[in-house]
């Protein structure tokens, strides 16, 4: 079963006309008069009614599999936007001048991705404020997520140990300043209210030894870019000898060009040290980079599609820093060919990641 929602890019590329969209609801709202849909934010088939949410017909399709060892991986973004309704309804809970707007933002400082860092513009939390309720809005906000998924990846972990404060005048992130998170306390509540977490931390960027203590200390898995890893010499610790268990490795993510992308900009003493680590002649740097993944001692692999069909560039998915332009590319049915799934589970079961029913 496949569900494909589509949005305003996809309309424009597939030429619907007006006439089929309404034709399209009209159909959807004779169906929910049968009770064979419903109709929220977005439509869809009814699920099972133990599952709600925009992910419900996954979750409600998911779930009976999760013997055969299938998740679903989630994310969450430490900050929210300033135009949110979480924002307007808690507006103590955040760092808001008298009229209601940012007096501070949220971003990082110059870093791999930009010279001048990166000006996210979300409003920063007034971390006394949550301290004092007990993080009870954080507690909710990782119960409601958690009935939507399996795993929740947290972006920009490393804002919870201290986190990058820019004056909401300034253009840019330079001039910025580091200042303390909430630490383990706001793990500690989440746990009290929660039990356990299956919670991955993205623990890139600048990474001191506070947010490596707060990681390990909850046990939380870190993150490999392989993409990350040749750049420089055998110490680079995203190279797979360098894994722990508990980490979670990617070729790269969806802030990543593409691995087929990424090695065609890639400098030369960079291809030189890929192809004698990987011993690959290049030629098929995708898979080369899906089979590093695969054998390294990481707990988790993850793999962007991208990569399975060894797309170029064009298929990125987004880049850190820029409003525009990016989350469009489409995945379609057709590029998917049996080959891709047999290659994907040879290298599993080679490596011992195929789950226990299916070795």
């Amino acid at each position: 079963i496949h569900f494909t929602y589509i949005n305003g890019p996809d309309v424009e590329r597939l030429g619907i006309t007006d006439d089929e969209i309404l034709a399209a609801v009209e159909a959807g709202l004779m169906a929910q008069g049968k009770k064979q849909a419903v109709i929220e934010p977005r439509m869809h088939l009814t699920p099972d009614p133990a599952f709600r949410g925009h992910f419900n017909v996954l979750r409600g399709y998911i779930a009976p599999m999760n013997l055969a060892g299938v998740k679903i991986v989630g994310d969450v973004p430490i900050f929210i936007g300033h135009h949110s309704a979480e924002v307007w309804a808690h507006q103590s809970l955040f760092d808001l001048g008298p009229d209601g707007m940012p007096t501070v933002v949220a971003g990082v400082p110059p870093d791999f991705f930009s010279a001048t860092g990166q000006r996210w513009g979300n409003p920063l939390y007034r971390w006394e404020v949550h301290a004092r309720s007990g993080f009870a809005w954080w507690v909710q906000r990782m119960r409601l997520v958690f009935e939507l998924v399996d795993i929740v990846r947290i972006d920009h972990f490393r804002g919870f140990a201290g986190y990058w404060e820019i004056p909401a005048g300034e253009p840019t992130a330079v001039r910025g300043h580091w200042r303390p998170g909430p630490g383990a306390a706001l793990f500690e509540a989440i746990a009290a209210a929660l039990g356990p977490m299956p919670i991955i931390a993205e623990d890139l960027g600048v990474i001191t030894p506070d947010v490596e203590a707060l990681r390990r200390r909850f046990d939380f898995p870190g993150m490999r870019i392989l993409q990350f890893a040749f750049g420089d010499d055998a110490g680079n610790s995203f190279l797979p000898h360098h894994h722990e268990r508990d980490t979670v490795v990617y070729p790269g993510t969806h802030d990543n060009d593409t691995s087929i992308g990424w090695w065609a900009a890639a400098g030369e003493h960079e291809r030189e040290f890929a192809r004698a680590y990987l011993g690959s002649d290049g030629q098929d740097m995708a898979w080369a980079l899906i089979r590093s993944a695969l054998a390294s001692v990481a707990d988790t692999a993850i793999v962007a599609m991208q990569d399975v069909l060894s797309l170029p560039t064009e298929a990125r998915m987004n880049y850190p820093g820029q409003s525009e332009g990016w989350w469009q590319w489409r995945m379609h049915w057709s590029q998917v060919h049996d080959w891709h799934a047999q290659r994907l589970a040879g290298l599993c079961r080679l490596y011992g990641r195929l789950p226990q029913a299916h070795k």
